[in-house]
């Protein structure tokens, strides 16, 4: 996985339809997703429950581009070698998920994938300054995690920042939130590449019209294309 800054859309299909996951991957592929964001969810650090490790196996027999997972789970280690196993390209854990971040990185890489590491909004850009050559990437949080279809939380400021710090190295800075055209463009000239989007991508479409999908994924890669430099 070859590292670059341009503006990747990476649709999360926690909006998708449950029942035919498989096709919904291959059609956001299809439609100019660039990576595939699978958000994991344990009802304990966040009050929801979502996808375990078989799950992620299942789709990855789907996923061509790059499949990013989201932990949005406490303990985070003991599960490693599962999503490792399970297909993960990326593996990314919530700072305020345990006591000891630097080693479940470590431990991240060790295991074969990219680490990421993600902050929810009430946790600002300094507390990963110490983590940057162990990330890959960093995921901000621009809604509370937990649920999708919530409001953007302006987070520019924390982008702005972290981009600073990250300067040169091949790190990723994704959102993740209430990403749609009109946000796009804040996160993009802040700084952000990866945008994560998912009722912004699935609204209106389906697997028998997945052009829909198609025409929201340009709408938000024009709309942060046009301010990114």
């Amino acid at each position: 996985m070859s590292f670059d800054r341009q503006i990747k859309i990476a649709p999360s299909i926690l909006s998708a339809d449950f029942a035919n996951f498989g096709a919904e991957i291959e059609a956001i592929e299809a439609q100019g997703a660039d990576w595939v964001h699978v958000d994991v969810m344990d009802g304990h650090f966040v009050p929801n429950l979502t996808f375990g490790p078989p799950a992620v196996a299942a789709f990855r027999k789907h996923v061509k581009t790059v499949m990013d997972v989201h932990l949005m789970i406490a303990p985070v280690d003991p599960y490693i070698d599962a999503f490792a196993n399970a297909g993960a390209d990326i593996l990314t854990a919530h700072l305020e998920a345990g006591p000891h971040i630097h080693r479940t990185l470590q431990a991240i890489r060790g295991a074969g994938m990219k680490a990421g590491v993600a902050l929810n909004p009430g946790t600002p850009a300094e507390a990963v300054r110490d983590l940057l050559d162990l990330t890959d990437l960093i995921c901000v949080m621009t809604v509370n995690p937990g649920f999708g279809g919530q409001s953007f939380i302006d987070m520019t400021a924390k982008v702005k920042t972290l981009r600073m710090m990250i300067g040169d190295r091949p790190v990723h800075i994704e959102i993740d939130g209430g990403v749609d055209p009109k946000t796009a463009p804040l996160v993009a000239k802040a700084g952000a590449d990866v945008l994560v989007a998912g009722s912004a991508v699935f609204r209106g479409g389906s697997v028998a019209q997945p052009e829909i999908y198609g025409q929201n994924i340009r709408a938000i890669r024009d709309a942060a294309q046009g301010v990114y430099v």
